[in-house]
């Protein structure tokens, strides 16, 4: 049998160094849009969404809120040990529990510096409220203790000692303006490493406009992690090992995938948690006490016949089995050509790295129109990545 190849050399281009958007515009919604739609493209300004949206539009926003991830503590001998936060270990490895712990908590992480920090000794960090400490648990796994002398959440207090996590792309220190403009207005849950970037271009007069509309809004959560930014090393993409994150879904949102005419995704971490629900509800189709988990594997080896009604019923009903009104879960699914998509229609996203995890999803979801797509972009002076331009792309 012969091994199924996705050739990353067909998903590079060319991306010259001044089209990265290293600082956003001073105004969100004034963001260039290029939209997408039955082999068409056309220019407009991201303030101009609602005029391309059809009135049956259900718009699902991801709500995490990014995290100043990065803390620096400063050794006697003057070495700086950076520690970036990637996932919770204890009390809780779901983010959201992890965050509101008080005194102490441990989690998975990347350590700069890591050879100047030898093993039983603790760093410290003094704040004019609260000394924090850490501590190295497993040096091979990046497992780091803290511990602090005060009643302040770990979210309370990583906002008053971390930095902003900015992706590496960038290749700028941080900026103090970063702390609000690398974070959507409507997020709500601490937890991602990294901003939805989609999310970015939406003001509050956008927001009030699709109200104005009728159109729909659901807010959803995932949490989104520093495998983002993992570039794919392998020739042939589907031997990448992709990252997984944690999500939180609610019945509102799994109502509205059932009823709504046109899902349109805000951003692709969202385009990640619809359509790993409807994953999730094959898997109870089969397994009633199936766990919310995801693989990079499962959409290409789950049964493939079942609709996204009977999906969607399914996680309906495990609710009310379990009598919750949310469900949380973690994904690792992994979008590559020849996805066939369940839930989404419709996509806002920017415009990303070459030969990346996420213009493998773009392509998943234009086809082949990705490369006339990204050529439109570059020779109408598009910005590109986290703080660049935005566009609206419907599938077929």
């Amino acid at each position: 049998m012969t091994k199924p190849i996705v050739s990353l050399q067909d998903y590079l281009y060319e991306l010259p160094d001044d089209r990265i958007a290293r600082f956003p515009l001073p105004q969100r919604d004034q963001s260039k849009l290029l939209v997408f739609r039955n082999e068409t493209i056309n220019h407009d300004t991201f303030s101009n969404l609602i005029t391309h949206l059809p009135a049956a539009s259900t718009l699902f926003f991801n709500n995490t809120r990014v995290i100043p991830a990065r803390l620096h503590f400063k050794k006697q001998t003057g070495a700086t040990i950076e520690i970036f936060l990637l996932n919770p270990v204890a009390p809780s490895h779901l983010v959201q529990q992890a965050m509101v712990a008080t005194g102490t908590c441990r989690w998975h992480c990347t350590i700069g510096n890591l050879k100047r920090w030898p093993d039983n000794t603790l760093l410290h960090f003094l704040h004019a409220e609260f000394e924090l400490e850490a501590r190295l648990i497993n040096r091979a796994e990046g497992i780091v203790e803290f511990t602090w002398n005060s009643s302040h959440t770990f979210a309370e207090l990583v906002s008053l000692c971390g930095v902003v996590p900015l992706p590496p792309y960038l290749n700028r220190p941080v900026q103090p303006a970063d702390k609000e403009t690398y974070q959507t207005l409507y997020s709500r849950h601490d937890g991602a490493v990294a901003a939805p970037t989609a999310g970015l271009h939406f003001t509050q007069a956008v927001l009030n406009q699709l109200e104005q509309v009728g159109i729909k809004k659901e807010f959803l959560t995932l949490h989104v992690s520093a495998g983002t930014f993992l570039p794919i090393k392998t020739q042939n993409a589907l031997e990448h090992t992709m990252h997984q994150e944690q999500l939180v879904v609610s019945r509102a949102n799994v109502e509205a995938m059932l009823t709504n005419t046109l899902s349109v995704a805000v951003g692709t971490t969202s385009v990640r948690t619809l359509e790993s629900v409807y994953w999730f509800g094959v898997k109870l189709k089969t397994n009633p006490q199936a766990e919310f988990h995801i693989s990079q594997h499962d959409a290409y080896t789950l049964p493939q016949e079942i609709t996204r009604h009977e999906a969607l019923q399914q996680v309906l009903a495990c609710m009310e089995r379990t009598q919750t009104d949310t469900v949380a879960g973690e994904t690792a699914i992994y979008i590559v050509p020849g996805y066939r998509f369940r839930v989404v229609d419709a996509l806002i996203t920017n415009f990303h790295q070459p030969a990346s995890t996420l213009i493998l999803l773009v392509a998943s979801f234009v086809g082949t129109h990705w490369q006339k797509i990204y050529e439109e972009a570059l020779s109408n002076n598009y910005r590109f990545l986290s703080y660049g331009d935005s566009s609206l792309l419907f599938r077929k």
